[in-house]
């Protein structure tokens, strides 16, 4: 289970403000756990650096770094730039993944169903009550769906995973736009509220009928019935690297101030229409710079070094070039006395 993460003793160690300087703490996105949590193993192989993280979602990431009780945050929903200001905070992202549907129907196997954004959106708001409703069995032909009853299950704590989704929902239907719209936490018209990824996909394998959103590692490592998603071009890809990759192609990566960067519903053959980057949050005039320095080193070593890991876990590493932004962005923005609280290289 991802819902909370300990790596090592860190925490107790640089409190006290000795021993091991470079260890630090951070909490937040359980759809970053798996990288985060592996990289953390790797580094401390290879350092004997240790990093505390707690997987407590999206919403209580960046409270805890807003409240200066963690030195980063991690978040799937990125900060605009007025919010980034007035924390004084800087916003750079780590990898990218995706967020697919899950099911629990008799008879139908993963990669069987198909959905489009707009039917989805259905689903969600309670429009679509049964499984052999007119809208999905139209795109389904040849799939055997019983007038089993639809349960939702959504995320019930604050979610990056929920902002991604809801964003590609209110991007694909006005009707949900208009109604619930997108956030880390939202006013759900139906359903059963999970806590966490393993939460949403836990309620899905016991609840004959019912519907749900994971990030893909989770839908993996539960071992959950998906659905594909009808992209922007038309198609339903399968989830996975190269489809998550395709997304992430077309990003306007270094021309978005603050990084906010979105991946919904990318152009793109085999784009998987439901993708997004997970960001951390760190102080731009950090009160402990040394622990600061700590967070950056150890996202650069993952930078130089992650790569194979992340791919492993279903996640799409950033392009070079993209590190190397976000290195010159460290050494412009994070500072103390005027001067970097780290250079990376």
């Amino acid at each position: 289970m991802f819902k909370q993460i300990m790596i090592g003793a860190g925490l107790a160690v640089t409190l006290t403000g000795v021993a091991n300087a470079d260890s630090f703490t951070g909490a937040g996105s359980t759809f970053a756990a798996p990288i985060f949590t592996a990289w953390a193993q790797g580094y401390k192989s290879a350092s004997n650096n240790e990093m505390n993280y707690q997987a407590i979602g999206s919403g209580g990431g960046i409270r805890q770094i807003e409240a200066k009780t963690v030195d980063f945050g991690a978040t799937d929903k990125p900060l605009q730039l007025a919010d980034l200001n007035k924390f004084g905070l800087s916003q750079f992202p780590t990898v990218v993944g995706g967020i697919v549907p899950i099911v629990n129907l008799p008879g139908v196997n993963p990669g069987q169903l198909h959905l489009t954004g707009d039917v989805l959106a259905n689903i969600f708001l309670g429009r679509i009550t049964r499984w052999n409703d007119p809208q999905i069995t139209r795109i389904n032909p040849g799939v055997k769906l019983i007038g089993l009853p639809v349960t939702v299950v959504h995320r019930s704590d604050g979610s990056g995973t929920t902002f991604v989704f809801t964003s590609y929902l209110s991007h694909k239907s006005q009707a949900w736009a208009n109604t619930v719209g997108a956030n880390d936490s939202v006013n759900w018209k139906t359903g059963l509220g999970g806590k966490g990824n393993d939460g949403v996909a836990a309620f899905v394998k016991q609840t004959p009928g019912s519907i749900g959103y994971v990030e893909y590692v989770y839908a993996r490592k539960d071992k959950v019935t998906l659905a594909l998603v009808q992209n922007a071009a038309g198609k339903f890809p399968q989830p996975n690297v190269g489809a998550f990759a395709a997304a992430a192609a077309s990003a306007p990566w270094g021309k978005v101030p603050g990084n906010y960067i979105m991946l919904v519903d990318q152009p793109g053959q085999n784009a998987w229409p439901i993708s997004g980057a997970t960001f951390v949050l760190v102080p731009r005039n950090p009160a402990n710079p040394g622990r600061t320095a700590a967070v950056l080193r150890f996202f650069d070593w993952a930078y130089k070094t992650g790569d194979k890991t992340a791919i492993a876990l279903d996640y799409v590493p950033l392009p070079g070039p993209v590190k190397d932004l976000i290195r010159r962005q460290w050494s412009n923005e994070i500072k103390t006395g005027g001067r970097p609280v780290y250079n990376g290289k």
